[in-house]
């Protein structure tokens, strides 16, 4: 195993976020003395530079996480930061000293494993903040638009949560790619989603939202749904029969419900599911277009650097019950070592 003395020898216990129960991020705190992991086969060990906020984090403090960690557990799954050591079996490994990408258990602490299969180099120039979201929200939202929703131009799309992460990037997506996006938001969030392409952005709460998209488009070609209960009877009733397409990454309200009898007789619509994760090392030859779709997205100035809210690494769990609460958006981040 290869490693960097200078950066991690010195250091064998580290800051770190543990989560505690499955009650809630209110039962997340921090330590100062937790042991530094190391790399197995087939992995890197990472200084994190930046750790990314997802509603995915939330879901595992409540232990509704399909897989995910048992409490208690270091918190966080995304993060960038500099390897420092790579594990035993690492084909063609990157340098220490690179800055990388991706995703792997402990994000919230000062290091943390990868696999190396999965982790993507910093564009150069960006720093580890601003390169968070590109292999979690960005690669979602261009699965759930390109392979799976096989968007075209002037589709009509509609894209709940749309102020979040993967909604944000779900919108400059579908306009690049020449799609109408209609988008549900809460109201102070509207500006943020008109900005980036929005047609229209409506309130998700409103009584008529259905009967109001269908008006705007007629129907909808495919829907981003990852809102669950509370939008999911609205997704199904303003797409397409038999051409629509719904492709569902998530339900932050809550679980929804689909029968067979609902398919056939009520709403003749393909739903889709995605995990980005799942789908990397179920189907990696597709997992690997995203990925060379994204380097061009780079290239061509279309995905440029996030400039997400970085916080210190104690105001881990504050920021996580005001994304659970919905009163976040865009992309957050925290730095361990504030």
């Amino acid at each position: 195993m290869e490693i960097n003395e200078q950066h991690h020898n010195a250091e064998q216990t580290m800051r770190a976020l543990i989560q505690h129960s499955h009650r809630g991020p209110k039962d997340q705190s921090l330590t100062t003395d937790h042991p530094c992991p190391t790399p197995g086969p087939g992995e890197y060990l990472i200084r994190v530079g930046a750790a990314g906020v997802n509603f995915a984090d939330v879901m595992q403090t409540r232990g509704t996480y399909a897989g995910g960690p048992q409490a208690p557990y270091v918190a966080g799954f995304e993060a960038a930061g500099e390897i420092v050591a790579v594990g035993p079996g690492v084909a063609n490994p990157l340098e220490v000293g690179a800055h990388v990408v991706g995703a792997g258990p402990g994000a919230f602490a000062q290091y943390m494993t990868m696999p190396a299969a999965e982790v993507l180099a910093v564009p150069p120039g960006w720093t580890d903040s601003e390169v968070l979201g590109l292999v979690l929200n960005w690669a979602t939202a261009l699965a759930a638009l390109k392979p799976l929703g096989g968007v075209k131009k002037g589709d009509a799309v509609l894209i709940h949560a749309a102020a979040g992460g993967v909604g944000q990037a779900a919108v400059r997506l579908a306009h690049h790619y020449g799609a109408r996006v209609i988008a549900t938001a809460s109201p102070a969030k509207h500006g943020t989603v008109k900005a980036l392409g929005a047609e229209a952005v409506l309130d998700s709460t409103r009584p008529d939202l259905a009967a109001e998209i269908t008006r705007l488009t007629g129907g909808v070609d495919l829907v981003l749904e990852s809102v669950g209960q509370a939008t999911f009877h609205v997704s199904l009733a303003v797409t397409k029969s038999f051409t629509g397409r719904i492709v569902v990454f998530g339900a932050a309200s809550g679980d929804a419900g689909l029968t067979t009898h609902d398919l056939v007789f009520t709403h003749p619509v393909q739903v889709k599911g995605l995990h980005i994760g799942a789908l990397a090392t179920a189907a990696p030859s597709i997992y690997g277009e995203l990925l060379a779709e994204l380097d061009a997205l780079i290239a061509a100035g279309v995905y440029v650097p996030g400039t997400p809210e970085v916080h210190p690494l104690a105001e881990g769990p504050a920021v996580l019950q005001e994304l659970e609460a919905g009163r976040t958006r865009g992309k957050h981040a925290l730095d361990p070592w504030r």
